[in-house]
């Protein structure tokens, strides 16, 4: 399998980085996007230093329509027209104010469009050049899409585990499996931030005591199970949910 063009969301730091340095180590060739720049140029060059020229990058902020149709072109250009596996990581947590019904708005158009629209476009950008028949797609959702929590950030992580079901069945026939990661607890990314300011030691330690494992998971064991979802080991596998949670909540 070595050899494969992988496209990463959200590719910079936390699970997205993780999944990059996987598949760079295992000798595919990686392009990371996201939206800033200088987050995506030091991770490529992190991890190029292990594996050289094994990591592109190219800012794209994947909810907007117009940087994903730039992207495309781009990767034309490149001759890396072919994607064997995309990985739809980005995302981000809810914050803000909605004290008001229009900043709910607001707040809820940036969620979906962070964790959900981001997956259907890029998508819908890359379509015509996932690799048939062979490619995959795999997305990352959450926890909270079955076990709730905070309500737009539930809502839009449960719209991906629907898209994901759409998906596979469009795309099944094409010969391209379609999959869903679903994180429970996983430190070391921004959704937490370096400050720590959504987990505080007595959430992360109910958390933790919810689970099976008595400890958090790490960026590195989400993308162990990508890189499953994304081998030839899981061709029979596609509409499917993968849960990584330590067993903080079973398998719907």
């Amino acid at each position: 399998m070595a050899g494969r063009i992988v496209l990463v969301t959200g590719g910079g730091t936390g699970i997205g980085k993780a999944v990059a340095t996987s598949f760079a180590a295992a000798g595919d060739r990686v392009i990371i996007v996201g939206r800033r720049e200088e987050v995506l140029s030091a991770a490529a060059r992190e991890i190029n230093d292990r594996t050289p020229d094994s990591v592109l990058f190219r800012p794209t902020d994947v909810s907007v329509a117009e940087d994903l149709d730039t992207l495309a072109s781009w990767l034309d250009a490149e001759g890396l027209g072919t994607v064997d596996v995309l990985v739809n990581n980005a995302g981000g947590p809810d914050t803000g104010d909605d004290h008001t019904t229009r900043e709910a708005a607001a707040q809820a158009i940036r969620v979906i469009n962070a964790n959900l629209m981001s997956a259907i476009l890029t998508v819908h950008a890359l379509r015509p050049r996932l690799r048939r028949p062979g490619g995959r797609v795999v997305s990352i959702s959450s926890v909270a899409a079955f076990g709730g929590g905070n309500l737009r950030y539930s809502a839009a992580k449960a719209g991906v585990v629907g898209f994901t079901y759409a998906l596979a069945q469009e795309l099944g026939p094409e010969g391209i499996t379609v999959n869903v990661i679903c994180p429970g607890l996983i430190l070391g990314t921004d959704y937490f931030g370096p400050e720590r300011e959504r987990l505080t030691v007595e959430r992360e330690q109910g958390i933790v005591a919810r689970n099976l494992v008595g400890r958090a998971g790490r960026p590195e064991e989400v993308a162990a199970a990508v890189m499953y979802l994304a081998s030839t080991d899981a061709a029979y596998v596609t509409g499917e949910v993968l849960h990584v949670n330590g067993g903080s909540l079973f398998g719907r």
